[in-house]
């Protein structure tokens, strides 16, 4: 983070200091950031430097940490300030005094947070804020926009899926006084969601990859999915740039009531930058012809999915508007490989049976997207689409289930098995009550030559199943760490759309 005294964290947050903790426990909670005035030992509350991770989970802390003590539907994070401070934090952002760590005592923590990093991004200088949003692959493209923008300077993304009024402030707050380029995932569960994200960090760059049906059972219709996705570029200054997806007319059209500048990127004739010629090896990985006003080149990819091509394409008007060159952008584009997980994991196992687990997260366009990877991959075996429940459709849950066997059925899937009650619907002919009746089914029958799509929402749980399926002897992840080596992070706020 960008050091901060402890007096300028409060002034940022409204917030009111506590009193040090007693001497002999100063020593480890005291900051190192000496070119603004560390303290002392015993040294007052205010000049105590913050220059560390800041962090919601405790485990997290380091020397120099802000911990910031959430009060969630489980647990209350005042209790964790002890093992905070433990580990080196040197302060904490509470809503009432905790003994063990100097406190800034704020009315809502989560505001506060904001306000903080809000703070720190007017500390960064002219830092070009790249924002993404859609209903479905804002994760993916992110982790892409950062591979690419990451070989020209340092980078800060969010980890994982961390795009809500918590997972926001946490990216901001990496960001050091040698950062280049901050990307933000901005999701929403609601109308206004994305402004508020907005206002902590404003962007220069805005993506808006689609508008699908997504958590339509929270926003009432896709009209007002569309209308919170413009939030994101309607924030942009005129001299911003809005991505917008030529062939989503509900994203295309947006270009109408933004004030910055637009490109749009497609396969449509009218995108400025454009995909032709796509080709799909055997793991679905898709090569396609590039064309942008800088120029024109041929692209493969190392993810799985023609879905990506769009991702990339949003990518490169990003990347191109920041300063890389073409030439750049696409040594980043084909160096990138799978960074968050359960998001088209492939793995490759001795037996011959290759699992793709995508099972993070699913709405009714990225389960299409998911089957049509499935179907593209060569498989001397059969192909398997094992799904699970997608949540939050609201009154449209049953027919979108059932258009999720149908749309199986039409592309040649061989076995579609539905797991739980909730995804009943899909009508399949196959169905297991739970993850582990699946299991049991599919360590059963799997083959040599197989090909297995694990897909559902994130707490339908199919992403275990997944991982139970590749850790079956298998060397790990095809291009990426295996199962254990990528653990997400501990404690990470509820995702949203």
């Amino acid at each position: 983070m960008i050091p901060l005294r402890l007096s300028e964290v409060a002034a940022l947050t409204g917030g009111r200091l506590t009193d040090a903790p007693p001497a002999d426990h100063a020593a480890s909670v005291v900051g190192t950031g000496p070119e603004v005035g560390a303290a002392g030992v015993g040294g007052a509350a205010e000049d105590i430097v913050v220059d560390g991770l800041v962090t919601t989970d405790s485990r997290e802390c380091g020397p120099g940490s802000l911990y910031v003590a959430r009060v969630g539907a489980a647990a209350d994070g005042h209790d964790f300030v002890p093992a905070a401070a433990d580990r080196g934090a040197v302060a904490a952002l509470t809503s009432r005094p905790v003994a063990g760590l100097p406190c800034v005592v704020v009315d809502d923590v989560e505001v506060a947070f904001g306000r903080l990093a809000r703070g720190v991004l007017d500390r960064a200088g002219e830092l070009p804020v790249i924002g993404v949003t859609g209903s479905s692959g804002k994760t993916s493209t992110k982790d892409l926009l950062a591979a690419v923008l990451a070989t020209a300077g340092e980078t800060v993304a969010p980890v994982n899926s961390l795009n809500g009024e918590i997972g926001v402030p946490l990216t901001v707050c990496r960001v050091t006084p040698s950062t280049r380029y901050l990307v933000v995932e901005m999701g929403a569960r609601g109308r206004g969601h994305i402004t508020y994200l907005t206002g902590i960090a404003p962007p220069t760059v805005g993506i808006v990859l689609n508008v699908g049906s997504a958590h339509v059972g929270e926003f009432g219709s896709r009209e007002n999915i569309a209308l919170a996705k413009a939030e994101l570029p309607l924030a942009l200054p005129p001299e911003g740039l809005a991505v917008l997806n030529a062939d989503d007319p509900a994203v295309a059209a947006m270009r109408h009531r933004v004030a910055s500048r637009v490109v749009l990127v497609g396969s449509a004739p009218e995108a400025q930058v454009r995909s032709d010629a796509v080709e799909l090896d055997e793991l679905g990985r898709p090569t396609f012809t590039l064309t942008t006003p800088q120029g024109r080149a041929r692209v493969s990819l190392g993810l799985t999915g023609a879905h990506h091509v769009g991702n990339a394409l949003a990518v490169t008007a990003a990347a191109l508007d920041v300063g890389l060159t073409l030439e750049e952008v696409v040594a980043g584009l084909e160096g990138a490989r799978p960074a968050s997980r359960w998001r088209m994991e492939v793995t490759q196992r001795p037996d011959g049976v290759v699992v793709v687990n995508d099972a993070y997260n699913a709405n009714p366009d990225s389960m299409r997207a998911a089957l049509d990877a499935l179907a593209a991959m060569r498989a001397a075996g059969r192909r398997w689409a094992v799904v699970g429940e997608m949540l939050e459709l609201g009154s449209d849950s049953a027919a979108e289930h059932a258009a999720v066997g149908r749309y199986a059925a039409s592309l040649g899937i061989d076995h579609v098995v539905a797991v739980g009650e909730g995804a009943r619907a899909v009508g399949a002919g196959r169905w297991a009550p739970d993850a582990d009746a699946a299991y049991e089914l599919l360590a059963r029958e799997l083959r040599d030559g197989d090909v297995v799509l694990l897909k559902s929402s994130r707490d339908s749980g199919l992403r275990f199943l997944g991982e139970r399926l590749a850790a079956a002897d298998a060397p790990g992840p095809a291009g990426t760490p295996g199962p254990a080596d990528a653990p997400g992070p501990a404690g990470a706020p509820t995702v949203t759309s």
